[in-house]
């Protein structure tokens, strides 16, 4: 026999996203390493995406014509060569 008593309603946790960006500076010169499917979902939900150097922003521009973030760039080697 159960004994739980049906209310009828039904709850939906969702997980707190923080959506606050950097501010401008010196990141914003850069393009930045990212996962591809990180890119896209910021760019589509708006939900800000978080860059190897700690960047946080959506994405709005080519990245092709800007320099690559030096603080990315060698986060990104470090676990290239960890890994091999």
């Amino acid at each position: 026999m159960t004994t739980e008593l049906e209310t009828g309603t039904t709850s939906v946790v969702e997980p707190e996203v923080d959506t606050r960006l950097d501010e401008g500076g010196d990141h914003d010169r850069f393009a930045h390493y990212v996962p591809k499917a990180e890119i896209t979902k910021a760019m589509v939900t708006g939900v800000p995406c978080i860059a190897l150097c700690g960047k946080k922003w959506v994405p709005s521009r080519t990245p092709e014509n800007f320099p690559v973030c030096p603080d990315c760039k060698r986060i990104y080697e470090e676990r290239a060569a960890s890994e091999a």
